[in-house]
């Protein structure tokens, strides 16, 4: 789906996001978005930690 998006159409959608939550709120946004994304792959590492660790056991 989004590898179709090229050059023109990232920049569309940049220009729609500046226009929506203006300047001053961008910095917070990209900071809000960088730790849900850091929250998700430690929760990912985690689960499939604690997978190989039961086919571990099952052995």
């Amino acid at each position: 789906m989004l590898q179709n998006i090229g050059f023109p159409g990232l920049i569309m959608i940049l220009v729609v996001v500046l226009i929506v939550f203006g300047p001053s709120k961008l910095p917070e946004l990209g900071r809000a978005v960088g730790r849900t994304l850091h929250e998700f792959k430690s929760s990912a590492k985690e689960l499939v930690a604690d997978h190989k660790e039961e086919k571990a056991a099952e052995k």
